[in-house]
């Protein structure tokens, strides 16, 4: 603790004393090892090293022709529990591929696709006027932000994306903000479990590591859908 000066009036010490257990109450007590594994990137989260980012130069592996079978794209959104009026948020949203297809599953309510990188989001743009899918709102997320309005969605889609945050408490605490009462946080991981999925293990979560970090806030592990061929889809609901 810093030095303090005893000339301090009384009311200076509260201030400051509540600041310190304020910063230790918000810690989220990320570790930083010497050394980073192929393709982390150092930084510890309750145990697991965060992977690195995959960048928009790999845009063209999001779009390829082989996902819809292997990740069955389709059958996620409808598992989804969408309705008409719906808003729903699309965290790392990439190219847009998961968002397009919510849109036509809430045609009175809107998708928010965020993503960090412009370049990912002027994708979702270029989309945007090709296809006349105009309920899909594209939102310049920052890597400790998804900036969203508190209580302002419906569900929240994490597909392949929640293990790459740099800041995960962060991202999740206003992943949480932003879920009205009753909303669904839905995860969409690799499956950590099993050795026979052919994804870099940093790039794999099991299921018990993603309900150990999603219990940090209040969300109550609801299911988890196992009808991907490599992936687990696993749903939190906000108390």
């Amino acid at each position: 603790m810093p030095y303090i000066s005893r000339s301090l009036p009384i009311f200076v010490f509260v201030m400051l004393f509540s600041s310190f257990a304020q910063a230790a109450e918000n810690d989220p007590g990320y570790i930083y090892a010497p050394e980073r594994s192929q393709g982390g990137t150092g930084k510890f989260y309750m145990g697991r090293e965060i992977s690195g980012v995959m960048g928009h130069q790999a845009a063209d592996w999001l779009e390829r022709p082989q996902r819809t079978h292997e990740e069955m794209p389709d059958e996620v959104v409808a598992n989804m529990g969408l309705q008409p009026d719906h808003i729903v948020a699309d965290i790392g949203a990439g190219s847009g591929y998961f968002s397009f297809r919510m849109a036509r599953l809430v045609p009175q309510g809107k998708v928010l696709a965020v993503d960090i990188q412009p370049e990912m989001l002027e994708m979702i743009e270029q989309r945007k006027r090709e296809t006349q899918i105009l309920n899909v709102e594209s939102i310049q997320g920052r890597i400790d932000n998804p900036n969203l309005p508190d209580n302002s969605v419906d569900a929240v889609l994490l597909v392949d994306a929640y293990h790459e945050f740099s800041h995960p408490y962060e991202m999740l605490e206003g992943i949480y903000k932003a879920l009205k009462p009753g909303g669904r946080l839905i995860l969409v991981e690799y499956r950590g479990e099993d050795p026979s999925v052919p994804i870099r293990p940093l790039h794999k979560m099991t299921e018990q590591q993603v309900v150990k970090e999603m219990a940090v806030f209040d969300l109550d592990w609801d299911d988890t859908l196992d009808f991907l061929p490599w992936q687990h889809m696993l749903i939190f609901v906000k108390r």
